[in-house]
């Protein structure tokens, strides 16, 4: 199985050698994507759909990528990239190079194969789109989903109709019947209903299925003459609908291992009229059966449970088949490598009644004539004479088993029905030449021809035989292509039409046949025929000129006389086989008789047509009268034609008798046909290069000519393209003069609305004059007006002053009176304040004294850290004095400073404002004197902390003398503030602004004070951390 990857590739060859589909089951070669890089991964396939050829197949992938694949021509094509999945795609439209595909994002897009640009974009589906249709026109799509049904016109690409159901019922599918305007559309509720395209009316409804074979429609399949319609779903039956009666007219049951059907596909066959017989079953275990819906048997499968099929398409012509795997990859099938009979025509349907008990008796009496011999010997006379009989019936068997044809026939008892009746039953009349001819039916030889296409003489057919029928005139293009391909004289001569066009008329619907009996025709009845070519057979002809010459010596002369010729009188009817000078009918029970005779007997017809003719051929005097009468039909009876033709087969003397020329009748071998080549090969030859010279001449004759047109197009191009240019510069010329003259009139005025203008400007300027005038005095006097009332509002500021200022005044004396009042409370409170602190220094000595007593045993565990305790005790010491030195500092300074106020008293105003900031300045200094006595218990608390040894008794000792010190200063201190306070009263020097910066300057000190106890604090900290002692249990 030949294997190829696409990989990175846009385009290439799809396999790299003839394949060979018998190797494995049919397939031709087995198609992967696979990305390379840090994460190699392989892409899966989607979707697969063939054109109406069924020679090139498109295909999506999960990454959106669309390939077309020519299996004609064994190449690829990356023709789009649509960046997201695509969920069905259409291949089959009027314009070739086009197709469509419906997108994840419920779009569906149009692309060109060859351009690879995007021709439309259509929208209007909520939901993904499940199938799309293609109308047989290639004009109209339905694409469907599970919530609607469009209908589009691919010519304009706009939405026509829509289909809209409820949503409790879903649609299946939505498709366009083959070869017919009718729509069918299925529901999920097992209805089908067929519309007529034009009107969009209700044709008809499919009946409810009988009780007991109701299954849910899932899947569906139409034969391609539109009769039979096929539904499934999860059953492993299938419903046969007739759509010409409407009934169910069979039920299918798949075998046990099919439990549910996914996709159903009927295989065309070139040979059974669009009534397609095997049908493409995929089940849920991902194998697809071929069945036949007639004998339901089934004939062959594809897949298996290790490389399952996902979904699968059929070609148009039946040859192939495309399924994308469950591994994600592609499989191409050789439906002939799987089908080596399937293409076979079904059996005759005429057969022969045989009498089996005379048939089986002889034998019988044969048997009994020689054991009769046995039994009595002594009777010789009786003996002789059952030996003469005994070889009389050998004889007999022996012609009887020449006589023998295909399908139980025998050519006597047929020639004397045809002696009997003249004709061959109408009904039957097929089947009797098919046995009569011998036919092979060889399939594959036929189909090797077929595929070879058409051949290059036949290409343009329908110039020389307009034939209205197109479906005819298929048939007669790919009928003769096939004889060309046989042997290559079929392909040059030029009467091969009219003489295979009889045929092709009558076996239109089975081309096979066809192509036989005309290859029979051809070698049997048509003997020597082509030794002279391309001239007419002159042999055969001289035979008939022999033979009228016997029998009808004045007939002949008289031709001879009016120099009539044999290629005038019998050659146009042995090379249209009678069809220009008889009817249907006459023309059949002729050839009942050529075919059930020597291939003589047709020459003989032709003598016989002629000497039956023999009155209007002796009144005839004119070469073209005789050449009308041989080419058209004339008043002639048939049966006497036939009659005299069997009267010269038998009284033509044997040496002119034209059967010891011709051979008998061969059939056609059976596997191949047989090889062609009696005919003059140098000359086919010959004609075969001059036509391919004269070809290539006319090739180049027309490139030239091509060129010709071309160059003279061009010239034409460039002369328009020149007279345009004059003519576009002649108006340029006017539409300048034009432009100048309007410029100059539009310059004149210009200079007129100018010279307007300057006169506006200058009446204008004159008024703007005037109005600043206006303006300037109104703005003086404005001016004048606000000096006056500025002047009186700054009268009226002083007075408003001068009164708040006497009211200030005595309202500051009032709460001088009041602040000294509080002072005097305040230091009263802070007397009864270091009072209680030294009651409260007095306890803690007393359980300070306890504590050492009691921790007096871990004394000498502590050395270490009583020798850090020292350190910060000596610490905390120099603070303290450095406070007290500060504190006397800041005493003296003091007692300088009012010293200084004593000396200098201002007036009374001032006494009392200095009064006052000197009151504010002492309650400022009081509460700073009570910080420092919290700052100093909380360093006493500390000290509790981690004095847990005699050395810190005695810090705590000098501690709290400190503060007895600083209490009995602090009431001093305030003592002399009230007494200079009073004497402050008595003098009336001092300036306000001095007081104030003396006050600025203590809380200044006082600030810098705090900040170094903080700094000494916290640097006795960090040298000697505190220790934590054990926790102890304390028991009364």
């Amino acid at each position: 199985m030949e294997r190829s990857d696409l990989g990175g590739r846009q385009q290439g060859p799809i396999w790299h050698r003839k394949p060979c589909p018998a190797a494995r089951r049919g397939v031709i070669v087995n198609i992967i994507h696979s990305v390379k890089g840090y994460h190699s991964k392989t892409i899966r396939f989607l979707n697969v759909a063939f054109d109406s050829s069924g020679d090139s197949l498109l295909v999506g992938d999960y990454q959106g990528n669309i390939y077309v694949f020519d299996l004609s021509g064994n190449r690829f094509n990356l023709v789009q990239r649509t960046m997201q999945p695509c969920t069905a795609l259409a291949f089959n439209l009027r314009r070739k190079t086009e197709f469509l595909v419906a997108l994840a994002d419920y779009s569906i897009k149009c692309f060109d194969t060859e351009t690879k640009e995007l021709v439309s974009w259509m929208r209007g589906h909520d939901s993904s789109v499940s199938s799309i249709s293609v109308h047989g026109s290639g004009r109209y799509a339905i694409t469907t989903s599970t919530d609607t049904a469009q209908l589009w016109d691919l010519d304009t690409f706009q939405r026509r109709r829509k289909l809209n159901v409820r949503q409790s019922v879903g649609i299946q599918k939505v498709f366009f019947l083959p070869l017919s305007n009718t729509i069918l559309s299925c529901f999920k509720d097992n209805s089908v209903f067929a519309w007529e395209f034009d009107t969009f009316h209700c044709k008809y409804q499919l009946p409810t299925p009988v009780e007991g074979s109701v299954l849910l429609y899932k899947v569906f399949a139409v034969t391609r003459d539109g009769r039979i319609f096929v539904a499934g779903g999860k059953s492993n039956h299938l419903h046969l609908w007739c759509l010409e009666s409407k009934q169910l007219i069979r039920i299918i049951q798949m075998p046990a291992k099919v439990q549910a059907v996914r996709h159903l596909e009927f295989l065309p066959d070139s040979f059974d009229g669009g009534s397609n017989q095997v049908l493409g079953v995929l089940s849920q275990d991902n194998i697809m059966r071929f069945i036949n819906i007639e004998t339901c048997k089934l004939l062959f499968d594809i897949g298996s449970h290790e490389e399952g099929i996902s979904t699968a398409a059929i070609s148009p012509n039946g040859r192939y088949i495309a399924s994308v795997m469950e591994d994600g990859s592609l499989n191409l099938y050789s439906v002939q490598s799987l089908t080596p009979e399937g293409n076979k025509p079904p059996p005759p349907v005429f057969k022969v009644v045989e009498d089996w008990s005379k048939c089986t008796s002889e034998p019988n009496k044969l048997t009994r004539v020689a054991s009769g011999m046995s039994e009595w010997p002594w009777k010789s006379k009786r003996s002789k004479i059952q030996t003469r009989l005994l070889k009389l019936q050998v004889n007999t068997s022996l012609q009887n088993k020449e006589n023998e044809l295909p399908g139980r026939l025998n050519k006597k008892r047929l020639q004397s029905l045809l002696k009997g009746f003249g004709e061959y039953p109408a009904k039957y009349r097929m089947f009797v030449w098919r046995s009569l001819l011998q036919l092979p039916e060889n399939h594959l030889a036929f189909s090797s021809l077929i595929d070879k296409g058409t051949h290059s003489a036949f290409v343009n057919i329908q110039n020389e035989y307009p034939i209205k029928s197109r479906k005819l005139l298929r048939v007669l293009q790919r009928t003769l292509s096939a004889l060309a391909h046989w042997s290559a004289i079929f392909a040059e001569t030029p009467y091969i039409p009219l003489l295979a066009f009889p045929f092709v008329k009558l076996f239109q619907n089975n081309q096979l046949i066809c192509f036989e009996v005309v290859a029979t025709v051809v070698v049997n009845f048509c003997q020597h025929w082509f030794e002279y070519f391309p001239n007419p057979p002159v042999n055969v002809l001289s035979m008939m000129e022999n033979v009228l010459a016997h029998h009808d010596k004045q007939l002949l002369q008289h031709l001879i006389k009016h120099n009539v010729t044999s290629q005038v009188y019998a050659w146009p009817l042995l090379e249209t086989l009678f069809s220009e000078v008889l009817t249907r009918e006459e023309w059949l029970k002729v050839f009942d008789n050529i075919f059930s005779n020597h291939p003589s007997y047709f020459l003989m017809v032709v003598v016989a047509y002629i000497v039956c003719s023999r009155a209007p051929l002796l009144h005839c005097n004119q070469m073209a009268d005789f050449e009308y009468f041989f080419h058209h039909r004339n008043n002639l009876d048939i049966n006497a034609v036939i009659k005299e033709a069997y009267h010269l087969m038998e009284a033509t003397p044997l040496d002119i008798h034209p059967q010891r020329m011709l051979d008998d009748f061969i059939p056609l071998t059976k596997g191949q046909y047989p090889v062609f080549n009696k005919y003059p090969k140098f000359i086919l030859d010959y004609q075969t290069q001059e036509r391919e010279r004269i070809r290539q001449d006319e090739i180049e004759y027309l490139r030239e000519r091509q060129l010709a047109h071309e160059l003279e197009a061009k010239t034409q191009e460039q002369k328009a393209e020149d007279e345009a240019w004059y003519q576009k510069q002649a108006l340029l010329r006017e539409a300048e003069e034009q432009r100048r003259k309007m410029l100059l009139e539009e310059e004149e005025k210009l200079a007129e609305q100018r010279q307007r203008l300057a006169a506006v400007k200058k009446e204008l300027k004159v008024k703007e004059l005037q109005f600043l005038d206006a303006s300037r005095r109104r703005f003086l006097k404005y001016q004048q007006d606000q000096h006056q009332m500025e002047l009186q509002r700054l009268d009226d500021e002083i007075a408003r002053k001068a009164s708040m200022r006497d009211q200030e005044a005595a309202a500051t004396i009032q709460d001088i009176e009041v602040r000294w009042m509080e002072l005097e409370s305040q230091r009263q409170l802070f007397e009864q304040v270091a009072e209680e602190n030294a009651a409260k220094a007095e306890q803690k000595r007393i359980d300070t004294d306890w504590r050492l007593q009691a921790l007096h045993k871990l004394r000498r565990e502590d050395q270490d850290r009583e020798k850090r305790y020292e350190e910060i005790a000596k610490l905390l010491h120099d603070n303290r004095v450095k406070e007290a030195e500060l504190l006397k500092a800041m005493r003296e300074a003091e007692e300088q400073k009012w010293e200084e106020v004593i000396q200098k008293k201002a007036q009374l105003e001032e006494e009392q404002k200095a009064a006052a900031a000197a009151n504010e300045h002492r309650k400022q200094f009081l509460e700073d004197r009570m910080n420092d006595a919290e700052l100093a218990e909380k360093l006493q608390r500390e000290d509790d902390y981690f004095g847990e040894h005699i050395e810190r008794h005695c810090d705590l000792k000098a501690r709290r003398t400190e503060r007895g010190v600083e209490l009995q200063q602090v009431p001093r201190t305030g003592n002399i503030c009230l007494n200079d306070f009073s004497a402050s009263e008595s003098s009336s020097h001092m300036s306000l602004d001095r007081r104030r910066g003396l006050a600025c300057q203590e809380r200044e000190l006082m600030a810098e004070v705090r900040r170094l106890r903080q700094k000494l604090i916290s640097q006795s900290r960090s040298r000697h951390p505190p220790t934590r002692f054990p926790a102890t249990k304390w028991i009364p």
